[in-house]
């Protein structure tokens, strides 16, 4: 008995290697696949599938990935748009993700990355059509209707910067982000490539999730867990602690 499809791919990459790579792995994967190899074929590709997800090369012989993301977004086509992109350039991230993009992956790039980058990105879509408003990782809550946050039953109050920074962190959850992940969907164009501000708010954050004071049993005061975790030299990720048999 074949296994359900977990969801429909388009592929769009003018290099043959690469896309039979792709199709391959996102086959296995359990998704279905269809392809193009331009931007134009990707456009008439896109319209006739409608499929859940677009992975799209920015290089493309006749009109690139960006084109083709504000054509179909022109048309109402919006399914979540992973870039592939040859130069690990922040401008053309930036580029990618104010046209309507989702993520990117830089070439080269490992084939099991693209399959978690794709799940990712569709758990964090089919989130937003649920009818569940909140969001957890571990006793940390998010109410996206109200915008309320909580972590042990405790209110935390954010800016509004806090809390886009707190919930694609929680979007992520077990994933190592990088200062210019989080940068670009963040601050978007705006944020004058300076790293630091990561840095700051991000120990914001922290001070607020991770600095909660919780009552034990025997009546003794003590900080929660931490969620927010740096990986030197990489970025930032949030995840639930392991327990003790986990370890």
């Amino acid at each position: 008995m074949s296994k359900p499809i977990e969801a429909t791919i388009v592929v769009v990459d003018d290099e043959p290697s690469i896309r039979d790579l792709l199709v391959a792995s996102l086959h296995f994967a359990g998704f279905e696949v269809e392809t193009a190899a331009s931007g134009s074929e990707a456009i008439e590709v896109i319209e006739k599938t409608q499929p859940d997800l677009i992975v799209l090369d920015v290089m493309l012989p006749d009109i690139d990935g960006f084109t083709v993301t504000r054509r179909i977004r022109q048309e109402g086509i919006d399914a979540p748009v992973l870039f592939l992109t040859a130069r690990d350039d922040t401008q053309d991230k930036v580029m990618g993700l104010t046209v309507g993009g989702d993520d990117y992956v830089t070439k080269p790039f490992s084939l099991e990355e693209v399959v978690a980058r794709i799940r990712a990105i569709l758990r964090r879509t089919r989130e937003q059509v649920e009818d569940d408003p909140i969001i957890k990782v571990g006793d940390l809550e998010i109410n996206e209707d109200s915008h309320d946050v909580s972590r042990a039953g405790q209110a935390i109050d954010l800016s509004p910067t806090e809390y886009k920074l707190l919930r694609y962190l929680m979007d992520n959850e077990g994933r190592v982000l990088s200062k210019a992940q989080i940068l670009d969907h963040v601050w978007q164009y705006d944020w004058g490539g300076d790293a630091a501000i990561v840095e700051s708010y991000i120990s914001y954050l922290r001070k607020k999730v991770d600095g909660i004071e919780v009552e034990d049993g025997s009546g003794q005061a003590h900080k929660v867990d931490a969620l927010i975790q740096t990986k030197r030299g990489i970025g930032y990720m949030i995840r639930e602690p392991k327990t003790n048999a986990e370890s």
